[in-house]
């Protein structure tokens, strides 16, 4: 009997005038592709890519009902979407944002009907989306939160060796998970969304997936405050005294480890590190430039509170390296392992 594959995981190729096509090509090409992996895609234009970048690929059409077969090295599984007009590398076209949230809506409605174990996302351009007319889209983060139904999310980065090891604490400069309370807002929006309430939330959710994902029985988080230098006392701004500090003082009270508000520009250090599973940073930049630095091409994004399993790579489209070959493809592959091991996990937990 022809031996089956588990429940794949569906790679959304992103922004078709973007690198994400050809990195799924190019870790196709390596045999490098976890078993049971499936892009969603335009197949003419991925054919069209490989060819353009010489790379031998054996992609095939199927469709998210049937069970792929057991997938041989150098073989690409499409479940196609098409696209409105033919793509070219680097040149953004508003005709095909729809297309980018098409296969993003085909890879959880693969994901709830338990066609696909996982989705793992390459990376879309924001712009291109609103000016296409999609005015309220903010991100694949905000998106996934909303055509989930849930009311709160948490996007978290980790590098590779922390999202590898279970050890409590950072393990060296290299090992590092930062969450955020506030996601793709402007900066100037950011003080007024950072509550109490906010900050509870974000926290149970980012330590209840801890736990339960990440396999830390006691998860210790630190928290970044606001302002520089935490606020000084309330000479700097109030909101660490007025709002965070609250927050934290309640949520130690329900027994979670939590510590902070602490300046960013000395929490990210490794003596103060130590002994801390995760980093709750008040905004995109505050904790993401960190943890760029410390491990850019290998980490990988992980959607918190989702009723699936989501993951992304941790850069954006890369137009200018697009349909050139040079691109990394790193960071998709951290992105893919992980994928994997957490859906194996969330399908041991549900029995």
């Amino acid at each position: 009997m022809e031996a089956r594959c588990p429940a794949p995981l569906a790679i959304t190729t992103g922004e078709p005038a973007g690198i994400g096509p050809e990195l799924t090509l190019m870790l196709a090409a390596q045999g490098a592709l976890p078993a049971g992996s499936v892009a969603i895609g335009d197949p003419q234009m991925l054919r069209q890519r490989a060819s353009a970048l010489s790379l031998e690929v054996d992609i095939f059409e199927v469709s998210p009902s049937q069970t792929l077969p057991a997938q041989r090295s150098t073989t690409l599984p499409v479940w196609p979407v098409e696209l409105a007009e033919s793509a070219v590398p680097g040149e953004l076209n508003t005709a095909n944002s729809r297309y980018v949230l098409e296969t993003l809506a085909l890879a959880v409605t693969a994901c709830q009907a338990g066609q696909a174990a996982a989705m793992v996302t390459a990376p879309l351009h924001k712009g291109v989306i609103i000016d296409a007319g999609f005015s309220g889209f903010t991100g694949h983060t905000e998106w996934l939160r909303d055509a989930c139904g849930v009311d709160e999310v948490v996007m978290m980065l980790a590098t590779d060796r922390a999202l590898h090891s279970q050890a409590p604490g950072w393990q060296g400069s290299g090992d590092m998970r930062v969450a955020l309370a506030t996601t793709h807002l402007p900066l100037r929006e950011v003080a007024d969304a950072i509550t109490f309430e906010r900050i509870v939330r974000i926290s149970r959710l980012l330590e209840a997936d801890l736990r339960q994902q990440f396999g830390l029985a006691a998860p210790r988080i630190a928290v970044c405050g606001l302002n520089p230098h935490a606020g000084e006392g309330g000479h700097l701004g109030r909101e660490e005294l007025d709002i965070i500090i609250p927050a934290l003082d309640a949520l130690c009270q329900e027994g979670m480890a939590i510590t902070g508000p602490f300046p960013a520009d000395t929490l990210f250090t490794p003596r103060h590190l130590a002994g801390v599973d995760a980093v709750l940073a008040m905004y995109h930049d505050q904790g993401l430039a960190v943890l760029k630095y410390a491990g850019f091409g290998q980490a990988a994004n992980i959607t918190l509170g989702l009723p699936l399993v989501r993951t992304s790579v941790d850069h954006g489209t890369a137009l200018t390296l697009a349909g050139k070959g040079i691109a990394d493809p790193g960071s998709l592959q951290v992105a893919l392992s992980l994928a994997r091991r957490l859906a194996d996990q969330r399908a041991v937990s549900s029995g």
